[in-house]
């Protein structure tokens, strides 16, 4: 099987080297000059000549709209997976004859997150709280932190996008968002113009009190959750791979990154879509952005328009 990486950066090599890994055929569509043997300098010159039946979108946050737009049309007929966030901001998703897409949410494929979903599904939940910070200069440590697109809003850059996996599982665990508040922005010392910490507070279907924090100002990474169920309470820890239930250990395992990379890409490819992201998923994360922005300016909450 051919595939195509539209975008070249980290993640863009990321998922290059996991599908050689499976076997596949990869070229890469950039507009830099990248050192890859296989590499175009436009989307539809890598689709007339490399005839992709995969392709997986990992350019700049801002440019996922647009490389959507061009594969959706130039009448691509295969299978699609875009990073996340779906988009920038909340749009219409362009018609499209894709034969199945995805928001590329691999974080529902770690072993920790699955285990507390599988702990938590069914049971009445009270309350869910969840935190992740990681320092952004130790991110990419080969990269000076303020050329990245993370330190610039414009290029879809900030927190509240980067670390978007927490918006789309708290979701994926406890129903559709209801409302929302939040306070947040660019306050540290960091030379960015894109926010570095954001809280946030909102309600879903199926639990009255979620809250989220999340920044790229923490020392060390830290990544957890805890939900009260009326059962008990479950907890997750990303880092140390480990979940509890009733202070009793259910899980410890310590992943590499990439394996849920690897085993999102399975999926897509065996066509289990138990853990993928849909589009309309997708779409409802980048909602839920848009109004946490807004609550954030207004000083008000924000509730979902049906």
């Amino acid at each position: 099987m051919n595939a195509l990486i539209i975008g070249y950066g980290s993640i863009g090599k990321r998922h290059a080297r996991i599908l050689d890994q499976l076997g596949l055929n990869i070229a890469v569509a950039s507009r830099r000059q990248v050192d890859h043997p296989n590499c175009f300098p436009d989307i539809q010159q890598a689709l007339d000549i490399w005839n992709p039946e995969y392709i997986v979108i990992s350019s700049q946050t801002h440019e996922h709209y647009r490389d959507f737009s061009i594969l959706a049309e130039a009448g691509f007929a295969g299978v699609v997976l875009i990073e996340k966030p779906l988009f920038h901001e909340p749009r219409a998703i362009p018609e499209n004859i894709f034969s199945r897409a995805y928001v590329a949410f691999n974080l529902r494929f770690h072993p920790v997150l699955k285990t507390l979903r599988a702990i938590v599904n069914g049971k009445k939940k009270i309350a869910a709280h969840s935190y992740v910070g990681q320092y952004l200069p130790k991110w990419r440590p080969k990269q000076d932190y303020r050329l990245g697109y993370s330190a610039d809003r414009n290029r879809g850059g900030g927190v509240l996008r980067d670390l978007s996996h927490e918006l789309d599982y708290l979701t994926w665990m406890l129903g559709k968002w209801q409302k929302v508040a939040a306070l947040g922005g660019q306050f540290s010392h960091l030379q960015i113009n894109s926010d570095d910490v954001y809280s946030i507070l909102f309600k879903t279907n199926d639990c009255p009190i979620a809250s989220l924090a999340l920044n790229y100002l923490d020392d060390s990474l830290h990544r957890d959750v805890v939900i009260f169920t009326e059962d008990g309470t479950a907890r997750a820890n990303f880092v140390s791979g480990t979940v509890s239930f009733r202070e009793k250990e259910e899980l410890q395992i310590n992943v590499d990154i990439d394996t849920t990379y690897l085993a999102q890409h399975k999926a897509v490819l065996q066509r289990d879509e138990t853990a993928l992201c849909n589009l309309d998923a997708g779409l409802g994360v980048s909602q839920l952005i848009n109004a946490i922005e807004t609550a954030n300016q207004t000083g008000v909450w924000v509730e979902l328009r049906d």
